[in-house]
């Protein structure tokens, strides 16, 4: 029999791949009207003026990992392990970054060569934001009909609340956990902070489902780990303008942690891949923050990458798209926000993703 031949499309942020990428790839992320939102004929100009004031501190943090974002070889990494996880179908997965190469025009003419019987969508965000899924979404479209790829087409917009992407972070925590009890006297109380990528109030309050996903992802997480009397807090990490942002924040959560004197592990609750966010504000600069204010322990759990656990939940995730049929789907198939969520992808673009998948 036949293997269905089925194109699987990642979705990830992307990174510069060297010095002279750095300001390019800050201009394609401000200059992103899911990100930037400002007047379209402002744009262009404010977007070059933050990207310009943004690069040297960017040169800084990626000279500290390398001179380049790690983010393209850990998702091709996981493209690799997702295929073979999948041995039941020709399966092949393409990674489409939103702001540096591969993006999305050469990757949607990489995919309509191969010419799947299939694609699927399927961002490496658990938790869905118009300014990261719904903006990758947006870039596929255009580069999709740029293409001429008229394939049938299974879009995952979110898998917060999956049961194995819980399991599988669940996991990870677990083995933090225990091993920085290990490392602490037996006397020295630990608090997790579960720390996602910030975004703008205003967006939040315009009915963005990120914190409401992110906060159930959490949920889940402690549920299934089922430590008596956990103590935890969900914190905002990476704020770039000064407007108001999601909060706490993970700097004011690290010095509470050491006014408290309790020892911390930091897990990044919205990132599945190692990066930037992860390597050098987590790993240096937190770090550094909580010596400077006094935690008696710092600890950070990895992020997925590979892992096993983490690459099976993918793997069923595939599975159960294709069962749920083109078109938009969520973990469950249909829509799991709620109805303030207005940016649900569900509420706001379900017609014309339907219409534009078929």
């Amino acid at each position: 029999m036949t293997k269905p031949r089925i194109a699987i499309v990642l979705f990830n942020l992307g990174g510069p791949d060297r010095p002279e990428s750095i300001r390019p790839f800050l201009v394609n992320l401000f200059t992103d009207p899911d990100v930037l939102r400002v007047n379209p004929l402002v744009r262009p100009f404010l977007a070059r003026f933050i990207a310009a004031a943004r690069v040297k501190p960017a040169t800084r943090n990626y000279a500290l990992i390398g001179g380049r974002s790690p983010l393209l070889a850990f998702t091709e990494q996981q493209a690799r392990a997702l295929e073979a996880a999948l041995p039941e179908y020709e399966a092949r997965c393409f990674v489409a970054m939103r702001y540096w190469h591969p993006m999305s025009d050469a990757v949607a003419r990489a995919v309509h060569a191969w010419n799947p019987d299939e694609v699927l969508l399927l961002p490496l965000y658990p938790q869905y934001s118009t300014t990261t899924t719904g903006s990758s979404l947006r870039a596929w479209r255009e580069a999709a009909a740029k293409a001429g790829l008229m394939k049938t087409t299974s879009i995952l917009c979110c898998y917060y609340s999956d049961d194995g992407f819980i399991r599988a972070i669940t996991g990870i925590v677990r083995r933090s956990w225990e091993q920085a009890q290990n490392d602490l006297p037996d006397d020295q109380n630990l608090r997790i902070l579960f720390s996602a990528h910030g975004l703008p109030k205003v967006i939040i309050d315009g009915g963005d489902p990120y914190q409401f996903q992110i906060e159930r992802s959490v949920a889940g997480v402690v549920q299934c780990l089922g430590i008596r009397d956990l103590d935890y807090v969900i914190c905002y990490q990476s704020r770039a303008t000064p407007e108001e942002w999601t909060g706490p924040s993970t700097e004011e959560e690290i010095e509470r942690a050491g006014r408290d004197g309790v020892a911390v592990l930091v897990v990044p609750i919205a990132f599945v891949s190692e990066h930037a966010e992860t390597l050098v504000e987590l790993d240096i600069d937190y770090k550094e923050l909580a010596e400077r204010v006094g935690v008696p322990g710092y600890f950070r759990a990895p992020a997925p990458n590979t892992d096993a656990g983490f690459i099976g939940a993918l793997a069923g995730l595939v599975r159960r798209m294709r069962g749920f049929g083109p078109g938009i789907c969520s973990h469950v198939g249909g829509r799991t926000c709620p109805g303030a969520q207005t940016e649900c992808p569900f509420a706001r673009a379900d017609a014309r993703e339907r219409m534009y998948s078929r």
